[in-house]
């Protein structure tokens, strides 16, 4: 058994997985930051400061009027937050929209890395065997 986990540890897809999940992390780290402290606040400015994450309706328990969603539920209050999901839905569009410019971007320089020069000229090797043979086949012919 530990044999076989020395085998399964030292495949190299499991590294490379080992690397993609720590790098993902990071990249994580990276766009969640970009959102939250770069496109969220340009996007309140221009929406005048819509947030709805205060928006919830009470299902059960006494809510004082104009209590905050967190007031609400230290209340103990059963609450539906459907302002949270709006702003999580907002958020999620957002860094997929950024994502897709940033794989579009990398996209875009790898083309670039790829020029033709790189390409290897086409060798002419001759003809094919099946051309030779067809060749000595058609001498053959006409040598009888």
């Amino acid at each position: 058994m530990i044999q076989e986990f020395k085998d399964f540890i030292a495949k190299g897809n499991v590294m490379d997985m080992a690397v993609g999940i720590i790098i993902g992390a990071a990249f994580t780290a990276i766009v969640t930051s970009l959102v939250g402290d770069l496109i969220n606040p340009i996007i309140g400015l221009v929406s005048g400061g819509v947030d709805f994450t205060n928006n919830y309706a009470v299902l059960g328990g006494e809510v004082p009027a104009g209590a905050s969603l967190e007031a609400a539920r230290e209340a103990g209050a059963s609450v539906f937050a459907y302002g949270s999901f709006i702003m999580a839905v907002i958020n999620f569009l957002i860094i997929a929209f950024v994502v897709f410019m940033l794989v579009k971007m990398v996209n875009r320089v790898k083309a670039e890395a790829e020029s033709p020069e790189e390409v290897a000229p086409e060798v002419d090797t001759g003809p094919s065997e099946l051309d030779v043979l067809l060749e000595i086949r058609d001498s053959l012919a006409k040598g009888k």
